[in-house]
């Protein structure tokens, strides 16, 4: 059975998680039966996904009226007329081990043979669900994250018995519903993403018990470090008794901060009070000012880390695997294995084995002592980026990097397109990514770039600002300063060209105004918020602004913040065309050729022409115009230029 054979989805459970799978699935074209035991419960969880299809297309994030995608949803509460038929069920029933066996235990009786039996499960395990069939072979754990429509990321699980051929046929599926699957190629407990993402709040809490830190202190401090949440705020979010029951099932010890909020049954959000007070509304109320500079991140860091050496030790996934989880699944700003490349793999196995000698097992047995995978890679000399190897390779030279942020390609034509690869984050600027885009245009060989293009990654967002996790330690006198990435790409020789679909915001408008063409989809927004934050577009974005429009239109989107829509972008002269969806790619298509087509050294001499003669007085500019023109005369492309036009052929400029 191939992905192609699947073409009706049965969902078991009607709750957020089930909704929601059902909503995703019936989005990417699926016929979905989704199935819950009452049919109150069925028809609740009908109208959320009522609800939520009403609010996407109201934002414009899908290219389908609501009523098409429910014509493809069906609901019961019989589970055989449910499940008979179906390619592919997908069991999203409450974390019960004994409810997952029942039922798994009726599809193995009820089910085609042939069917997909998946589970989604954050923390069974997937072996002891797929016993309860005499098809362990055909069992596999999807874990998607909540809430699925939003969340890019779900993890394949095999179970002891799971075949290549059937992961494998998960795994494309769920590329085939717009989601981006990991491998979890062995059932451990945690998966890859619960795994290393667990020291992020135990060890701060352990921290916190010591007496080495304090509660606010390590939030700010960690926030500080680009991640999207401080450890004691994410674990009042999920729960504070999930975590608990997690180390209380592992026999793991239970740090005293965690122990004295479950026995306050002060849990959280959900009752009003955990590590901060939610019912007077403050919440989590640190400030950028209580982080701290004597904070140990490097001791969180090393931990989560070294989780994530033992899953590769133990061939449970890979490092690119596990860095897209954390990114996706968690929010990490980077990938914990390229971010310890970078911080060096001997400086963590030095902090692992000091904290291993301070306490040994008193926090878990073998917490602190590093995995022979990392020690390995030590020994080796292959410690990180500045090695050259460590979980990942670079390349040396004057070449382009290895990017996580970005990704690239330059193809034989001359075009060089560029990708913001941060969609959980709707590819908001991240310093990783600004200085992947420097690196990437300061390294490549020009002479081989005719254009050069930029869009988003996903189907949300060009860009929707920088990073706003980025200025909790900004230094006033640097950032002062224009962003290199803006210049660097409103410098670029070549000509360069924004393909903007969904938002375009605040750092990610003052990229695509750096940028020398625009065309963008009518859905998209433009915009800078800046000024509600008390700040101003500060990459070059009022003094771009002000050049491509009127005086007034350009006060009005700085002062105003608001967003404007594609059509009143264009009318303005923000973007050069706002054009349909299905448009969109021929008109990118017709301006792409023209540049990569076109004659490159006066392609070259036009744009320097143009940006640096609207800073001159007119004469200035027409005596640096003469200039460039006289010495196009000169070229081989001017004389193959003139060659085609008389012979009534496509020229074939070689930039000579």
């Amino acid at each position: 059975m191939t992905i192609d054979s699947i073409d009706t989805v049965t969902v078991l459970g009607a709750g957020s998680m089930g909704h929601g799978i059902t909503e995703v699935v019936a989005l990417a074209g699926y016929d979905v039966t989704m199935r819950d035991i009452e049919e109150d419960i069925v028809q609740d969880g009908y109208e959320d996904i009522e609800w939520s299809l009403d609010k996407l297309d109201e934002k414009g994030l899908i290219d389908q009226e609501p009523e098409e995608v429910l014509d493809r949803i069906s609901t019961t509460v019989d589970l055989e007329d449910a499940v008979t038929g179906a390619d592919m069920v997908i069991e999203a029933a409450p974390e019960q081990m004994d409810l997952k066996k029942d039922i798994f235990g009726d599809l193995d009786e009820m089910a085609d043979e042939d069917a997909l039996l998946a589970s989604n499960t954050s923390s069974l395990s997937i072996t002891e669900i797929a016993s309860a069939t005499d098809r362990p072979d055909k069992v596999v754990g999807l874990h998607f994250f909540n809430p699925p429509v939003q969340m890019d990321l779900v993890e394949v699980i095999y179970g002891d018995e799971t075949t290549d051929a059937t992961a494998e046929q998960a795994y494309e599926f769920i590329e085939s519903i717009d989601k981006t699957p990991i491998y979890v190629r062995k059932d451990v407990q945690g998966f890859v993403v619960n795994t290393v993402l667990g020291p992020f709040s135990g060890e701060a809490a352990w921290m916190v018990s010591e007496g080495l830190a304090e509660i606010k202190e390590a939030d700010a401090s960690m926030t500080q470090r680009g991640y999207p949440m401080g450890p004691f705020e994410l674990s009042d979010m999920t729960g504070i008794d999930i975590g608990y029951h997690v180390r209380k099932e592992a026999g793991m010890p239970i740090p005293p901060i965690v122990q004295e909020k479950v026995d306050a049954d002060e849990l959280g959000q959900k009752t009003g009070k955990g590590y901060y007070d939610y019912e007077d509304g403050d919440g989590a109320d640190y400030e950028p000012s209580d982080a701290s500079d004597d904070f140990d991140w490097l001791r969180i860091e090393s931990v989560i880390v070294n989780r994530a050496a033992e899953l590769i030790e133990n061939d449970v996934a890979t490092a690119e695997a596990i860095d897209t989880g954390l990114r996706l699944g968690a929010g990490f700003p980077e990938g914990p294995c390229r971010r310890a490349d970078k911080t060096g793999l001997d400086t963590i196995v030095e902090k692992l084995e000091e904290l291993d000698e301070e306490y040994g097992d008193e926090h878990g047995e073998g917490r602190y002592e590093p995995s022979q995978y990392l020690l390995d890679l030590v020994e080796e000399g292959h410690t990180g980026r500045d090695a050259g190897k460590g979980f990942f390779e670079y390349e040396s030279g004057d070449g382009p990097g290895d990017y996580h942020t970005i990704n690239y390609e330059l193809h034989d034509d001359g075009l060089l397109e560029i990708e913001l690869d941060r969609p959980a984050q709707l590819n908001a600027l991240s310093p990783d990514l600004m200085d992947a885009i420097v690196d990437l245009l300061d390294s490549v060989d020009d002479e081989e770039v005719r254009a050069v293009t930029f869009e988003g990654a996903g189907d949300r967002a060009f860009c929707a600002g920088a990073d706003v996790t980025a200025f909790s330690d900004s230094d006033p006198a640097k950032d002062s300063e224009p962003t290199e990435v803006f210049t660097a790409v409103a410098e670029y020789p070549r000509p360069t060209l924004a393909k903007i679909d969904g938002f375009c915001l605040g750092g990610g408008l003052e990229l695509a105004l750096a940028c020398d063409l625009r065309i963008a989809t009518e859905d998209s927004s433009f915009g800078f918020p800046e000024i509600d934050l008390g700040l101003l577009p500060g990459g070059g974005g009022t003094q771009r602004t002000i050049r491509n429009l009127s005086d007034a239109r350009a006060k009005e989107l700085v002062f105003r913040g608001e967003h404007i829509s594609a059509e009143r972008a264009q009318d303005w002269g923000l973007i050069n065309r706002a054009v349909s969806g299905e448009e969109y790619e021929e008109t990118v298509e017709e301006f792409v050729d023209d540049l990569v087509n076109g004659p490159p050294i006066a392609l070259r001499k036009a744009k320097r022409v143009m940006n640096e003669g609207a800073d001159q007085d007119l004469d200035a500019g027409l005596e640096m115009e003469s200039q460039a023109f006289g010495l196009l005369l000169t070229t081989d492309d001017m004389m193959e230029g003139v060659a085609a036009f008389s012979a009534d052929r496509e020229p074939e400029f070689e930039g000579e």
